[in-house]
């Protein structure tokens, strides 16, 4: 009896060609460029994982596969055959010598790929974000961005801690709702999509000891900045038995962890970004660390020998120029904590040593891109807590909940949360975090 056999086709990609130095093989992708120069066609390919540039000589190839690529339009879907040979002067070290090529789907030269060579303006690639998400820098941003999610979670899944996902619909807000997205709620009044999980996960890390949260969160905040996002991905980190010094430790450990595994994995997609990894590599533990008054400090000095044009007034919070200036000063992120309690949170813990303080930190990003982290360690007495939410104005009703945390085996505890988009934007070196997600949500933009 004889037994048929399939031999089993593989199709490596771009980013593993390297391993297959020498060998024939099928590439699937797109067409990304084509150049023609006399009796030679330089096809470029891309396939998800990044680009190659094919060479096919007239005479190398049967005279229909030569017509067939001369005639591609730009984005028609291809299979490709061919020998991978290695060439140091091509960006990603190797080329493809093409010997074959299936034409899945030809784009139609009546109705081309409308994202060319040639410069667009922002509207116009924003309005087509479905299609600018292909070429080559925007793929290798969302590549990082991949990385940076990743490894943000497997920091915190390798040291001990639980996810536990918060409800992204709630009755109430952690710092008021003036910034938030409201909706009603069948019978029971209104609610309001999440801008943070923190209230929910300190109920969690007094439950498992050390928590974090990863997901969506919104705000409705009326701001055109280019920092500035309706709709981005938040990670939140929350440890019983923690204060402040542990929680700034922990925040420059994770920062460290997560530049380092980009740098490991994304020197090319770095590179085609433009980003200069030399200003990365000294993203290394410990941070520098500054109070508030010192910040505040440095401002009056710089403005006082000209480095800066606005005065800064003490008591106030920082504005994007300040953090700007405070960040210029040092090479990698500065961890700036206790900040005047007046403009912070409800929920943040006051300085034994000066209640005026809070027992917080903001990381600021070098190179001018603020903060990317925010945290604090928590009240954790009921009296004190309640107090807070009344002199804030908050339905006392719709935080019981939250003040039973302090009724029931309250502990000092911490947490902080990191915007993915902000982190991205840094560690690429974008000038607008726009370019940091899929799909934005701005302001004046909810398409496509």
């Amino acid at each position: 009896m004889s037994e048929s056999v399939t031999e089993k086709v593989t199709y490596p990609t771009i980013a593993t060609l390297s391993e297959h130095e020498g060998e024939t093989i099928i590439l699937r992708g797109w067409l990304y460029n084509l150049r023609e120069s006399g009796k030679l066609l330089f096809p470029i390919f891309r396939d998800g994982t990044g680009t190659i540039q094919g060479i096919v000589p007239k005479a190398a190839v049967a005279p229909e596969v030569f017509d067939r690529i001369k005639g591609l339009t730009l984005e028609s879907s291809v299979i490709v055959t061919g020998k991978v040979r290695a060439d140091s002067r091509a960006p990603s070290g190797f080329e493809l010598d093409v010997q074959d090529l299936e034409i899945v789907q030809q784009v139609s030269a009546e109705t081309p790929f409308p994202i060319s060579l040639k410069e667009h303006g922002v509207d116009f690639l924003m309005e087509h974000r479905h299609l600018w998400v292909r070429t080559p820098r925007q793929s290798a941003i969302l590549r990082v961005r991949a990385t940076i999610m990743r490894a943000a979670a497997e920091y915190f899944d390798t040291n001990g801690f639980t996810r536990t996902d918060p409800p992204i619909l709630t009755p109430n807000a952690c710092e008021g709702t003036s910034e938030l997205f409201e909706m009603d709620y069948f019978d029971d009044g209104k609610a309001y999509l999440t801008q943070s999980g923190q209230l929910y996960i300190e109920a969690t890390a007094l439950a498992l000891g050390k928590v974090y949260s990863f997901g969506p969160t919104f705000r409705a905040e009326k701001s055109k900045t280019r920092r500035h996002l309706t709709e981005f991905w938040m990670i939140e980190p929350e440890v019983a038995y923690i204060e402040l010094d542990g929680l700034m430790e922990l925040a420059e450990n994770f920062i460290s962890h997560i530049v380092a595994r980009v740098l490991e994995g994304h020197r090319a997609d770095l590179k085609v970004i433009g980003r200069d990894v030399t200003k990365l590599e000294t993203i290394k533990a410990p941070f520098p660390k500054i109070s508030y008054d010192e910040a505040a400090a440095m401002l009056a000095e710089a403005f006082k020998e000209g480095k800066i044009e606005n005065e800064f007034v003490y008591g106030n919070d920082f504005g994007s120029p300040d953090e700007t200036y405070i960040s210029s000063q040092f090479d990698r992120p500065v961890m700036v904590h206790r900040y005047p309690a007046a403009f912070k949170a409800f929920y943040m813990q006051p300085d034994p040593l000066d209640p005026t303080k809070a027992l917080c930190v903001d990381v600021l990003a070098p190179e001018g891109y603020g903060e990317i982290i925010g945290g604090s360690q928590r009240i954790d007495s009921y009296d004190l807590l309640k107090s807070r939410i009344e002199e804030h104005h908050l339905p006392l009703d719709a935080f019981q909940w939250y003040l039973d945390l302090r009724r029931y085996g309250s502990v000092p505890h911490a947490g902080f949360g990191m915007g993915i988009e902000r982190a991205v934007a840094w560690i690429c070196g974008l000038d607008h975090v726009r370019e940091t997600i899929p799909f934005a949500r701005t302001l004046n933009r909810i398409y496509p």
